[in-house]
């Protein structure tokens, strides 16, 4: 009897394996077992990323504003709390690009956050 390879299901998840591995360098590329070894950290690696880019997105953001309300003579911590008395429902990110790009505007929302807190 003819023995059963399974080829076409090896082949195919050879094939898998190694275009996650597109972009590695040397024999992590192209040999099954390294590479199999290199996409398995690669992806944890890739999990962890994705959590660790939100946290670094919100501290750009936090020193972002802590220096657009220090211009305008108030504290990170006392703008925030102000933001909360007056109901501000606006969220970091967009108090951020505020700061940047409309400086008028932003300092409106900081008079408001000093006037709650006076």
């Amino acid at each position: 009897m003819v023995r059963a390879t399974n080829a076409v299901y090896s082949n195919r998840k050879r094939k898998r394996l190694l275009k996650q591995a597109k972009g590695f360098v040397g024999d992590r590329k192209n040999h099954k077992r390294l590479t199999s070894n290199c996409v398995l950290q690669a992806m944890a690696f890739n999990y962890v990323s994705r959590k660790q880019r939100k946290r670094d997105f919100r501290s750009l953001w936090i020193a972002r504003l802590s220096v657009g309300a220090k211009i305008n003579g108030i504290s990170y911590s006392k703008f925030i709390a102000g933001l909360k008395k007056v109901g501000c429902m606006l969220n970091r990110k967009v108090l951020s690009e505020m700061a940047i790009h409309d400086p008028v505007g932003f300092s409106a929302v900081a008079a408001q956050a000093k006037q709650a807190l006076a």
